[in-house]
């Protein structure tokens, strides 16, 4: 009796391995790497959202430097920044408001900062997911990840996201999001009343 299931599952077994081999034969065929393909450095550049990392001008967005400038731009989901002593400069990519309604745009500052910040989610938010806590203190999975700068506009911020398919998309509630190694990067060099233009 032992014998006969032993045989079952090689029937099925080689059944498996015979309608399987066309697609791994394809797979390893010169089709997939050719070897007549110009390389990489002599093709024509993807033109799709070409701006969105390209090193910007604080002069073009504030008046002076300051303490610092932070730009936010939503249409390129990046966060520019510019010390106080002119040279500084970091450029990350970020998440931005999920839409237009939920997108706050001008100047603010930073009023405040912490680090591994408790999360409060708003009566909106609430009034969408009713499933969402009350508060949440930091840590993982807490959504403003390891860093968080509070901008003057109630319940905005520049802050961190342990959620990193975030990042490049129209994801949040308002705020703008950065990778967690980004805004620990950031963090030191921001101050509080460092402007902040969301464009």
């Amino acid at each position: 009796m032992s014998s006969k299931p032993i045989h079952r599952r090689a029937a099925l077994l080689g059944l498996g391995a015979t309608l399987a081999t066309p697609a791994l034969l394809r797979a390893q065929s010169s089709d997939a790497f050719p070897q007549n393909e110009d390389p990489i450095s002599n093709q024509p550049s993807v033109q799709r959202n070409i701006s969105s990392f390209r090193q910007q001008n604080w002069q073009d967005h504030f008046d002076e430097l300051g303490l610092g400038c932070l730009l936010a731009d939503v249409t390129s989901r990046a966060v520019h920044y510019w010390g106080s002593d002119g040279e500084t400069y970091r450029l990350y990519p970020s998440s931005v408001p999920m839409s237009e309604e939920l997108t706050k745009r001008g100047y603010t500052k930073v009023v405040r900062k912490a680090e591994n910040p408790s999360w409060t989610p708003t009566a909106s938010m609430r009034e969408r997911d009713p499933s969402l806590p009350t508060r949440l203190p930091g840590g993982p999975g807490n959504p403003l990840g390891t860093r968080a700068m509070y901008l003057s506009w109630p319940a905005y911020l520049v802050h961190g996201t342990h959620d990193t398919r975030k990042i490049g998309r129209q994801s949040s509630s308002g705020c703008i999001g950065l990778y967690n190694q980004h805004v620990e990067q950031l963090y030191p060099l921001v101050k509080v009343g460092t402007q902040v233009l969301v464009l």
